[in-house]
Parts: C-alpha cells; structure tokens; sequence
C-alpha cells in the first residue's frame, strides 16, 4: 500500500480520516453544514477501506437515487481495471457488493431528506470494503469474503479509490448527458440474483430486474411489486 494521499480528478476533493471514524458519518456531517458537492472522505485501513462521496443533486430524491447505482458501477468499472481478469465483480440491488460471488462490502446511501419528490440538499453515497478478513474462522462463512482473498493483493486501495473516483465521475457525466438508460442496461448486467427468488423489505417473490428509475421488481403468485430505490437510505 503506497503511504501517498489519494488524488481526484477536478470537480472533486479529498479529506482524510483515521482510526475509528467512518467516512460514511462524517460526510454526512460535513454535508448538512454545507461542503462542497465532489467531497471524498475516506479512511484507509490495513483491513478496512471506507469513502464516501457527497452529492447536492438537482433533481427529486427518486431520481437523485441513480447516484446509488452510478457508484457502484464506478467501483466495478475500478476494481475491473486494477484486479486479475478472472475476478468477478457484481452488485446487489440493497447496496451490497459481490466478489466472485461472495459477499465483499457494501455501498450505503443517506439523504438529507427520505421524502422521495423532494429535492434533497445532499446526498451521500459510502463505500465499505474488506481488504483482509478479520474472522477467526473464515471458513464458518464461505458467503462472505475480503478483496485480497479473491486475489487482489496487488490492488493499490489508495489508486482504488482514486478510480473508484474517476470512473464514477465519468458515468455522473454520462448520466447527465443521456438520462437513465446507459446506466440501467449497465447495472441491470452487473446485478446480483436477477431471476432467483427473493425476500425484500417484506415482499417475497421472484427478482425480475428494476424499472427505469432503479425501484425492484418483485413478482409473486398474483402480482408484481415495486420497491423504490429510496427504500435502501438510511436515517
């Protein structure tokens, strides 16, 4: 791990974190006192990466909620560029991060507001990712995993974090430039458990996929449902 502080393309800032203070928190903080749009706090451990990105979107929360998938298409557009080829990378719909089809991490949202057509003053966007895992017995959960042990050791999580930034930008622009549907046909190829049954937020049923503003489908016997993306934020 290089000891060097990440660097950002224009448009974005960096502020640094240690110890037991979680990025996540604290650019939630740092936004509702007013920050700058384009803030990466982030926390380098030696086990542990955590960053989070600040939003001041422009548009209702519902649609707001597409910087939920855009950050998680970044990171798998990141890691797919510093890992090994072989290493598979997908994303849950609720935020959780898959590698080699084991859980690794998770991607975390949080508003100034829960109300979904209001216009939020920020949005804040985490990223929580296992280098190493700390269990004493890995083996009690095979579903669960760290980035060195699907054979990412090499992988920088300083330059991580820095394209964890730049390809995030990009698909922000891209969104910007040409709406949902770029975004959705690449997400909907990265998501996790599309087809298979499904338990969420009191819905069972089959995952048939999301609609054009991210919300998931879920099809029972008699119907299918729709969840909203703005489930997923927390208080």
């Amino acid at each position: 791990m290089t000891d060097s502080a990440p660097t950002f393309p224009p448009l974005m800032s960096g502020v640094a974190v240690e110890g037991g203070i979680d990025p996540f928190d604290k650019a939630r903080s740092m936004a509702a006192l007013g920050c700058d749009a384009g803030t990466v706090v982030h926390n380098i451990q030696v086990d542990r990466l955590r960053a989070a990105i600040v939003f001041a979107p422009e548009v209702a929360l519902e649609q707001a909620m597409a910087m939920l998938p855009v950050c998680g298409v970044g990171f798998q557009n990141a890691l797919g560029a510093l890992a090994p080829p072989e290493v598979a990378v997908h994303l849950e719909w609720q935020g959780g991060i898959r590698v080699n089809n084991a859980s690794c991490g998770r991607l975390r949202a949080a508003s100034s507001t829960t109300d979904p057509g209001a216009l939020p003053d920020w949005l804040v966007i985490g990223l929580d990712l296992p280098l190493l895992q700390t269990a004493t017995d890995p083996g009690a959960t095979p579903d669960v995993t760290s980035l060195y042990d699907e054979g990412c050791a090499d992988v920088d999580p300083v330059q991580l974090i820095e394209s964890w930034a730049r390809h995030t930008l990009v698909w922000v622009n891209r969104w910007e430039d040409d709406g949902n549907r770029p975004l959705h046909a690449e997400w909907m190829g990265l998501l996790h458990g599309v087809g298979d049954p499904i338990t969420m937020m009191g819905r069972q049923g089959r995952f048939l996929g999301v609609d054009d503003q991210f919300g998931m489908l879920i099809r029972d016997d008699e119907t299918t449902h729709l969840i909203p993306l703005s489930q997923v934020l927390e208080d």
